[in-house]
């Protein structure tokens, strides 16, 4: 917990994530690119990225996660189909609006097909910013994956040190990754109070506290999480009748804060999610003192990284693991909320709901974008539903 005269309220500490993730540009990445000579900023798609490896190179990863439903698409529609998800638009519309200008590049990955494309559309589009792509294996059972996504990791740690004008050596990646594990940890702990208690710690107030880790340096953002945990289990509150739920389908685009807050007021304790997993991807920690740090990375995104639509490890099933989270969390139901038009969400919708059926756990389906700002339909919705449950 950071030293400070009166502990904060997780109130105050969520308020002020509040303001920092709602303020239009990027001022504390830029502020700490700033502060010393040979760093850098990098915009990001959030979903896998190795932040380790660009920290370690001195260049922060920040993340993109769209432009939330304040943002107007003026320009992007032009460069992208009708049937293209809001953040593909609204990342390159705050390109094209000089909203990433003080960011020194930016990195995509090849997690779906509008994601590949955007790295092209962006480079036409901008042919003076640094764009890189991070190529991920498609076939983990390979015995080379390990060893190729390894020495992709090296590329794009050459790729930063153009950026920073500093290489990247063992020293500096082993304590990237040793504070990356302290801000996966606390959030961890954060989740698993939600889960046990989430009276004392609503989704609402999580979600802002992990993703203003999109701007933060990971020091701050760990001092940050240790007051939130700190903060939350010593709060009081009282449980109330509500459904317990496990969410998922929002690994990429992001819903409205106002539409977090919409599903838990309709009678829902969100005790799982998916929201966010780029800053919490790796299930335990990496083992930070390997003799090769970057190998040591590529395995644990084979072997002990979260799943989502866009990961395709075909030695799993993300519907088996859907319904054992749901019964390790005591869920009574799950909602799936998809981005709209998001085409690996979608895909992965038929296969949860012949797993959730077989399983007799009841689920709803509801789809959302990015630019939304009215949420009493989809209130209405969950609360319909919420009802039959409860009064069954």
């Amino acid at each position: 917990m950071s030293t400070q005269t009166l502990p904060q309220s997780i109130e105050a500490i969520v308020d002020r994530c509040d303001r920092l993730i709602e303020e239009p540009g990027f001022a504390p990445a830029v502020a700490w690119k700033n502060a010393a000579p040979n760093r850098a900023a990098i915009g990001c798609f959030p979903v896998y990225t190795p932040a380790e490896v660009f920290y370690a190179s001195g260049v922060l990863p920040v993340g993109l996660a769209g432009g939330g439903n304040r943002m107007e698409i003026a320009h992007a529609d032009s460069r992208f189909q009708s049937f293209i998800c809001s953040i593909i638009k609204s990342t390159l519309e705050q390109g094209m609006t000089g909203l990433l200008d003080d960011l020194d590049g930016v990195v995509f990955h090849s997690i779906c097909d509008p994601a590949r494309n955007l790295a092209s559309v962006y480079s036409r589009n901008f042919p003076n910013t640094p764009v890189e792509y991070i190529h991920f294996p498609q076939n983990f059972e390979a015995e080379e994956a390990p060893r190729y996504l390894r020495d992709e990791y090296e590329r794009v740690a050459l790729f930063a040190a153009e950026l920073s004008g500093r290489s990247m050596t063992t020293e500096d990646l082993r304590a990237a990754i040793h504070i990356y594990n302290r801000v996966r940890d606390t959030i961890r702990r954060l989740y698993a109070l939600r889960r046990d208690s989430p009276h004392l710690l609503r989704t609402r107030e999580l979600y802002p506290l992990v993703r203003v880790g999109h701007l933060l340096p990971p020091e701050e953002h760990a001092e940050l999480l240790a007051d939130a945990l700190h903060a939350a289990t010593t709060r009081e509150g009282r449980e109330r009748d509500r459904i317990r739920v496990v969410l998922t389908g929002s690994f990429c685009e992001q819903p409205p804060l106002d539409l977090i807050a919409a599903i838990e007021d309709a009678g829902c304790y969100l005790v799982d999610d998916d929201f966010l997993i780029g800053r919490r991807w790796f299930t335990g920690d990496v083992p930070e003192n390997t003799d090769d740090p970057l190998f040591a990375l590529a395995e644990a995104y084979l072997d002990a990284s979260l799943p989502s639509p866009v990961k395709h490890d075909m030695r799993v099933s993300p519907a088996r693991l859907l319904v054992e989270r749901a019964r390790s969390h005591r869920a009574d139901a799950v909602i799936v909320l998809c981005a709209k038009f998001c085409e690996p969400s979608l895909f992965a919708y038929p296969t949860y709901r012949k797993a959730l059926q077989e399983a007799g756990i009841p689920h709803l389906f509801l789809e959302f974008e990015e630019k939304m700002w009215m949420f009493d339909r989809i209130k209405g919705e969950i609360e319909t539903f919420v009802e039959s449950l409860l009064f069954d």
